[in-house]
């Protein structure tokens, strides 16, 4: 269970599961809006852009190097990410987890299991026990080197996991905002007239900065990327998988309870899955089938997120199921989520995520795992965006529409 939902449903009160007032009772935000909130309530945000261009990304060091925020028209533009406002501008720090938002964090899996880094040793998997490690939740990342429509941040800790092993880690994380003709070359397609854009890719690395190799028998961690997005009642995260027999066994949709056939639709090589924020439900794709291309689209806002992250069929990828496991290295490559009340009411969205883990690597010291990831979002009329989700996809947009539309 993602564990900011589980600090929700077990201790409600805490300030960063209360629903915020005004910025999240579904009235949109525009960029400038969220960029002036984050300079009013942190120290350290940097507007990535470029000359003449009219997109831009909002980055934090306060919050591990996070991409807070992006918008395809400039100030005036919708701003993609989801921000905690509640959390933010009360200047407290939460128990177990600060889940302030942001459409891309950098994470450590795995998170349960006996190599979980959320879980010291010794202790089983309840709640009460649960805590994010510092240098993902609290720490500052300080600033490499800077440019224009770039910056470069580094930190260096130290992570304990539930086996009792200590990781010395380096984190290495750049974003940098893509032009027009970057976005074209990405996606390998023509891209239809009359659509606004706005990419950024990160690059992310851990190093090994211990003194002996990882080991699988004592753990080793991964990178583990998660975008929260703004939701809404004509929202649905698109995910590609390569089709076979054993395909569907090799989706799990049932994290939370089975989710339910309106909210979900699987079809041949591609999965929709409903992203209003209403009903909580997760699912996971399996290194063996998952293809990079997973994101969403909003037919309310007209617009279309795409997600690129590098696969391997064949890697490692980490279980972070809260239980003693059998296969530690058998985890998702991608994750989907929406957002949802919880049992007694409350909820701290609402959002929905779309997330994607690399590998987990035995690295000896001072070796490094790269990993890379593309976010664009493109904003249109039907049209334009009909021709992309065809390039992208085949997806005809009246097939959502009616998966969106079903009772």
């Amino acid at each position: 269970m993602k564990p900011y939902l589980m600090a929700c449903l077990l201790s409600a009160g805490i300030a960063g599961c209360q629903s915020a007032p005004e910025k999240q009772s579904g009235h949109p935000t525009n960029f400038g809006e969220d960029a002036a909130f984050l300079r009013q309530h942190l120290k350290n945000v940097v507007v990535l852009q470029l000359p003449g261009d009219s997109s831009r990304v909002a980055v934090t060091g306060d919050y591990q190097a996070r991409v807070m925020t992006s918008s395809a028209s400039g100030d005036a533009g919708n701003s993609f990410g989801w921000i905690n406002y509640g959390l933010i501008s009360s200047g407290k720090l939460t128990p177990h987890i600060n889940a302030f938002g942001g459409e891309e964090r950098f994470w450590l899996g795995p998170e349960g299991g006996q190599y979980a880094l959320y879980f010291p040793p010794g202790k089983p998997y309840e709640f009460q026990h649960w805590q994010t490690p510092g240098m993902i939740d609290t720490a500052h990342y300080a600033v490499k080197t800077q440019q224009a429509g770039e910056i470069t941040y580094v930190y260096d800790g130290a992570i304990q996991n539930h086996a009792g092993y200590t990781f010395n880690i380096g984190v290495e994380r750049t974003v940098r905002l893509l032009s027009k003709d970057a976005i074209a070359q990405r996606l390998q397609v023509q891209l239809p007239e009359g659509l606004r854009s706005v990419a950024y890719e990160t690059e992310n690395s851990i190093t090994n900065k211990g003194d002996s190799t990882w080991q699988e028998h004592t753990g080793i961690p991964s990178i583990w990327l998660l975008g929260m997005f703004k939701p809404s009642d004509q929202t649905a995260v698109v995910a590609p998988f390569r089709p076979g027999a054993d395909s569907r066994g090799q989706i799990t949709d049932d994290y939370f309870g089975k989710i339910p056939a309106r909210n979900l639709q699987v079809k041949d090589s591609i999965l929709l899955f409903r992203a209003d924020g209403k009903a909580r439900g997760k699912l996971g794709i399996a290194p063996g089938i998952a293809k990079s291309g997973a994101g969403s689209i909003d037919l309310a806002n007209n617009s279309i997120t795409v997600l690129l992250y590098e696969i391997w069929p064949e890697g490692k990828y980490v279980n972070s199921k809260w239980e003693e496991q059998k296969e530690p290295y058998k985890g998702d490559a991608v994750n989907c989520y929406n957002d949802g009340p919880l049992a007694d009411g409350t909820q701290m969205g609402p959002f929905y995520e779309v997330e994607s883990s690399s590998d987990a690597v035995a690295l000896k010291p001072g070796e490094a795992r790269h990993y890379r990831q593309v976010t664009m979002h493109f904003e249109g009329d039907r049209a334009a965006l009909q021709a992309l989700a065809t390039q992208l996809w085949q997806l005809p947009l009246d097939s959502v529409q009616q998966f969106l539309q079903q009772k």
